[in-house]
């Protein structure tokens, strides 16, 4: 469960440090006035995106922390594998937003995308009106269904999309060499002509043309080498006005000085070692110039080279790397037409034994599926007949299709909410105030199912009232024995229910913030009055004292 939430700097928010209770945590405020600012900075902490747009105005940086009590998920193997450190029960999730970049840690170690959503999957589930107008699309469904089967057929379907993986790779290769199979003679020819082309030029060396350059630079200024190395090492050490016979005098000089003063003796040391290097450099300007010849014959011969790769260069990329590439390519591509016709009969065997294997672990997961729609489909009923709607039917329809990622199952959730109505898809049937019961439903199955620490629900109350306002205020009362629970509402009798009440209040002085701030006793009870009755007087002060009891 969420034990604790710190945010600096982020929107409206100066800072804010929150304290979360377990049980069933109560949202309100005015339309408008920001509540939704604390769901978002939740689920940015969770990983979903941010952009630099959150940081507050004259902030260099947004900081979004959770204290986070862990004592229901085994997060071992998952901390293990990313290197962080496990300290407990308590985990601290933070998150840091700049202008030009965002850094997620836990216990102060850094983690990725990966990790988050990994994480996420065993802490929060929060439930947006976005998320509501996916769960009435029927390619969603199949989602949902999977979700509550992943227990049991989790590893199945796992299994077969990895099968499935290999069984469209192994059709692409197929239809590769079909077309390959279908190239004319004269196209055939020149494949043939390039790859012979390229693998005679014998290219073993991405930068041969490089180094032939810098050689034959040498080879054509032979004599101007020459003369420049041979006239350096005679001046260094030719002749008797050479440059080391005149250092040895001044060694000699600084020899008989330092026996007068001993002070001298290191710039002694310092010109032996000056002449020692100038012998070294002179011997290497000798044997240099002495190595020097005249090669004609190898000019013309690496001449001719560099005009081949220049030429293979121009044709096939660019650089002596892309030459080679393309010559591997092109000879895989000659490899697979002269092999394509049996490659072709031993693949389509291939293909058909896999799509058989295919077809017999998609019959299993479709009945898998079948089993647990049913058991899904009941409790659904149940929980919302609980929730007003006593002649609610409800369905999870299933149509064959063509194998695909998910199986052979096309999914679509019906419904029918009166008696005299036929079952229908639910984007089509469900008003406001049913799809909000029909969501509510789901989640609260999918979250005892999943063993979820966290539920969020971002105004599920829409669109109903009265009696039903109490049966949604009783089941997420339930739910929140369970698990925590964080609800934004516009609903007195829900808010009434709460064991934590948190309000936001929007100021607008010198610039805008928000507040949010938790309320106890009378303030707890105006607050729960201004929902029922849309302003404080004696009379929504003592209907909110009723729901409190």
């Amino acid at each position: 469960m969420l034990s604790k939430i710190l945010i600096k700097n982020y929107i409206l928010i100066n800072e804010l440090e929150l304290d979360l209770s377990d049980g069933l945590n109560i949202i309100t405020g005015e339309t408008g006035a920001g509540k939704s600012i604390l769901i978002n900075a939740i689920d940015i902490a969770f990983g979903a995106k941010a952009g630099k747009e959150v940081i507050k105005t004259g902030a260099d940086k947004a900081v979004i922390e959770l204290t986070i009590i862990n004592k229901k998920q085994d997060i071992n193997s998952l901390f293990e594998e990313y290197g962080i450190d496990n300290l407990g029960e308590e985990i601290i999730l933070s998150k840091e937003i700049t202008p030009t970049s965002s850094r997620s840690r836990v216990n102060g170690c850094l983690v990725n995308q990966e990790f988050l959503k990994n994480f996420r999957e065993m802490f929060l589930d929060i439930h947006s009106q976005h998320q509501t107008y996916s769960f009435l699309q029927p390619k969603y469904h199949i989602t949902l269904l999977d979700s509550y089967t992943k227990n049991t057929c989790g590893d199945l379907l796992n299994n077969y999309r990895i099968n499935f993986s290999d069984y469209k790779n192994l059709q692409q290769k197929l239809e590769e060499l079909k077309n390959s199979a279908n190239k004319t003679e004269d196209q055939i020819e020149f494949l043939k002509f390039q790859v012979n082309e390229i693998e005679e030029a014998q290219l073993n060396d991405i930068n041969e043309d490089e180094k032939l350059n810098n050689e034959l630079g040498v080879l054509e200024n032979v004599e101007k080498l020459k003369e420049l190395t041979g006239t350096s090492y005679w001046s260094i050490s030719g002749d008797d006005s050479s440059i080391i016979e005149g250092l040895l005098q001044i060694k000699a000089n600084l020899s008989k000085a330092s026996g007068l003063d001993n002070s001298l003796e290191g710039t002694e040391g310092e010109l032996i070692g000056a002449i020692d290097t100038l012998k070294t450099i002179s011997s290497t300007l000798r044997d240099y110039s002495s190595s020097l010849e005249n090669d004609e014959e190898r000019i013309n011969t690496i001449q001719e080279r560099l005009f081949l790769l220049d030429k293979l260069k121009r044709k096939y990329g660019g650089t002596l790397e892309s030459v080679i590439n393309e010559g591997t390519h092109l000879r895989e591509e000659l490899n697979g037409i002269e092999f394509s016709t049996q490659n072709i009969e031993e693949l389509e065997k291939e293909i058909e034994l896999k799509k058989q294997s295919l077809e017999k672990q998609a019959e299993k997961i479709s009945e898998e599926r079948k089993n647990y729609a049913k058991v899904l489909s009941s409790l659904i009923v149940e929980k919302l007949e609980k929730l007003e709607l006593p002649k609610v039917r409800f369905e999870i329809n299933f149509e064959k299709c063509e194998l695909g990622i998910n199986g052979i199952d096309k999914v679509e959730f019906l419904i029918s909410t009166n008696i005299s109505e036929d079952l229908k898809p639910l984007a089509k049937v469900a008003s406001g105030g049913e799809i909000s019961r029909v969501m509510l439903a789901i989640k609260t199955i999918f979250a005892q199912s999943d063993n979820i620490d966290t539920v969020v629900f971002d105004e599920i109350d829409t669109g109903i009232s009265g009696k039903t306002s109490q049966s949604v205020a009783d089941e997420v009362k339930e739910l929140s024995k369970y698990m925590q629970i964080i609800m934004i509402t516009h609903q007195a009798i829900i808010a009434s229910k709460s064991d934590r009440h948190i309000y936001v209040k929007k100021t607008q002085d010198s610039s805008t913030s928000v507040n949010i701030s938790i309320l106890n006793g009378d303030e707890k009870l105006r607050a729960i009055a201004e929902l029922a009755g849309g302003e404080v007087n004696s009379e929504s002060i003592k209907f909110a004292q009723m729901l409190v009891g």
